[in-house]
């Protein structure tokens, strides 16, 4: 009845990050770490995590001399974040066929 929650995205960071990655599919670190009111450091290793699953794929490059870094959600990113999606509903609405 219930479908097992992907536990790379049950976190209330990488899922605030795909989420935002969904909408606007590419974003800076300053962005992210803006709209997730989230630390430098913490964000880094979530970001690295989903880099990891092949949630995401980063990029690092240099703007006007400074560093930036660029975050681009992937098929895969996308596809686990229909599917995690769908399994929630699972849980909203138990007695439904979803």
């Amino acid at each position: 009845m219930f479908k097992l929650l992907d536990p790379i995205l049950h976190s209330q960071l990488r899922l605030a990050v795909i989420s935002l990655l969904i909408s606007v599919k590419e974003a800076d670190f300053t962005f992210l770490k803006e709209k997730t009111n989230a630390t430098a450091g913490n964000l880094s290793v979530q970001i690295n995590k989903l880099k990891e699953a092949g949630y995401v794929e980063v990029i690092k490059q240099f703007r006007n001399n400074y560093p930036q870094t660029i975050c681009k959600i992937t098929k895969t990113g996308v596809d686990a974040f229909e599917i995690y999606v769908k399994a929630l509903q699972t849980y909203m609405n138990p007695n439904s066929a979803v």
